[in-house]
């Protein structure tokens, strides 16, 4: 399990999330689990903060919290809320686990000005190596799932994810590679060494400006 930052109060990766948003921010965190982040933000933030997520345990877990959060899905719930609507949007190790990854991120960027994003990296040289010398599906702390059961069902690596905000139009104004423990590393989130050192990558992204 990823452990708590240094506050000890949320996850290393949630807390790097966090500090991305600004005080009184609108949020909408898609995927949002039991509501950790989204309470946390409200919180240290005072952010004006929605969720929504597929589970129905963390839907109540979040309610539990004292979150806004519904059930919802982001393959198909997305496309009803307006253009604009957040400042922030939020999805947080959900992006592999969407059936139609591009529409989501494209749905992300018209009802927020920024979204951030963050994955596990399939790229990683942990991965890569068990695919090597085991010929099979990598299990880790960040990839615990066997192939038969994961709820993922699009990997990607660092460099998938770049080269498809380019093919959309959208730019990374932020990207972060992070370690197995959800900690930044000291390498640039959008060079090569990223991709193969990186277990998660965190990003910052807008819409283009131009026409």
């Amino acid at each position: 399990m990823t452990p708590a930052s240094p506050t000890g109060a949320i996850r290393y990766d949630l807390q790097l999330i966090a500090d991305m948003v600004p005080p009184g921010a609108r949020v909408l965190d898609v995927g949002c689990g039991d509501g950790e982040l989204l309470a946390h933000l409200s919180i240290t933030k005072q952010i004006d903060g929605r969720g929504i997520e597929l589970s129905m345990a963390g839907v109540r877990a979040a309610v539990g919290r004292g979150v806004a959060v519904i059930q919802g899905d982001a393959d198909t719930d997305l496309r009803d809320y307006p253009d604009g609507a957040f400042d922030y949007a939020i999805l947080s190790q959900t992006l592999q686990a969407t059936e139609h990854p591009r529409d989501v991120l494209a749905n992300l960027l018209r009802i927020a000005d920024r979204a951030i994003v963050s994955f596990p990296n399939f790229g990683h040289w942990r991965s890569r190596l068990q695919l090597l010398t085991l010929g099979k599906m990598p299990v880790s702390e960040y990839l615990p799932h066997q192939w038969w059961n994961t709820p993922n069902i699009h990997f990607c690596t660092i460099r998938d994810f770049l080269l498809l905000c380019r093919d959309m139009g959208i730019v990374v104004e932020r990207a972060l590679a992070l370690d197995e423990h959800g900690r930044p590393r000291s390498i640039s989130g959008v060079g090569p060494l990223a991709n193969v050192l990186g277990a998660q990558g965190v990003f910052v992204l807008r819409r283009s400006t131009r026409a």
